[in-house]
């Protein structure tokens, strides 16, 4: 399949309220739904398009409605990859889910981003006492609630569907496995990956 006259042979044109459903601002719903966000998807991509997903988390409330065109988000702590920021040094467009807790529902926001190194809004960013260092000013294009199919196919709210812990591997057995670590014991990476989790958030 190479066309999207092809797709259309399978999956039919929305009705045109689907296609109308976005909106350019920052409506009084949407700023609920971010308010109560405390987990969101950040996805950008670099000029020839290989695409990234970010996931950022913090306390609800956290990421900031400026206006009712512009939002902003703290950059915190990573692994210094820089894989998102340096995606939007190169192109600027950005999709972000905002997702709260036990909402089947999500909050689609696609816009331009802007990296900032300080700003007035930067105390209001603080948590637990640390100021970001960066932050990821969004100007919103695009704007639109997302349906809860996907959640409840996936019953993603539901712990009783929720595989075993133990039945998955850890962190350091997967990056012993992965970068063929020979003189740390998987024990003793996931204690080190664990510790800066518990110390370096903020």
């Amino acid at each position: 399949m190479t066309t999207e006259a092809e797709l259309r042979e399978i999956v039919k044109e929305p009705a045109q309220a689907i296609w109308d459903k976005d909106i350019a601002r920052i409506d009084e719903h949407a700023r609920t739904i971010i308010a109560h966000s405390p987990f969101v998807l950040l996805a950008t991509s670099n000029p020839d398009g290989t695409c990234d997903v970010s996931p950022r988390g913090d306390p609800a409330g956290s990421v900031l409605v400026l206006d009712d065109h512009r939002l902003v988000l703290a950059d915190r702590p990573g692994n210094h990859r820089l894989d998102s920021l340096r995606n939007m040094l190169h192109n600027p467009r950005v999709g972000m889910l905002f997702i709260v807790p036990g909402m089947n529902e999500t909050l689609r926001v696609n816009g331009r981003a802007t990296l900032v190194s300080d700003a007035p809004f930067f105390d209001d960013l603080e948590v637990k006492g640390r100021r970001p260092q960066l932050a990821v000013l969004v100007d919103v294009e695009e704007l639109y609630m997302h349906c809860a199919k996907a959640f409840l196919r996936s019953s993603l709210w539901q712990p009783e569907t929720w595989p075993d812990r133990k039945s998955l591997p850890t962190l350091g057995r997967i990056a012993k496995d992965h970068l063929g670590i020979k003189e740390m014991t998987v024990e003793e990476i996931d204690e080190g990956l664990a510790q800066d989790a518990r110390t370096n958030q903020y």
